[in-house]
């Protein structure tokens, strides 16, 4: 978990506008949410609680869990999901489920810097941020 821990800021994004588009965010918003350089900060506490808070200039969203236990969520284009965050062969894995659909973002820590792959049906987007 020691990896992911501080504050990231997008660096470069692919294919998000037909992830976001899978989500069934609507058409006019896709190129705002597509164009934001969010900044991510990821902490933890002693009790073993993560905390995930993603600015934007459109929206902030914060989110609390323990790993490996399902919590609510209300992601950043309002669906109200639950959620559950694991550890996995040194990825923060991130699946949220709503309404029988899911999608995963899959983060890594690679040479230095966060790899964010979110998964929705057979689309990919990778998003790479840099810590700051």
């Amino acid at each position: 978990m020691e990896p992911f821990l501080g504050t990231w800021v997008l660096e470069s994004s692919q294919n998000f506008e037909a992830y976001l588009e899978q989500l069934g965010v609507p058409a006019a918003f896709r190129p705002l949410a597509a164009a934001e350089k969010p900044r991510i900060s990821i902490s933890a506490t002693a009790a073993g609680h993560m905390h995930i808070r993603t600015e934007t200039s459109l929206r902030s969203t914060e989110i609390a869990f323990k790993l490996g236990e399902e919590f609510d969520e209300t992601t950043a284009d309002n669906r109200q999901v639950r959620s559950i965050v694991t550890l996995d062969r040194g990825s923060l894995v991130h699946v949220q489920k709503w309404l029988g659909q899911e999608t995963t973002i899959e983060r890594q820590v690679v040479a230095g810097k966060m790899v964010a792959k979110h998964t929705m049906n057979s689309v990919v987007s990778t998003r790479v941020f840099r810590k700051v």
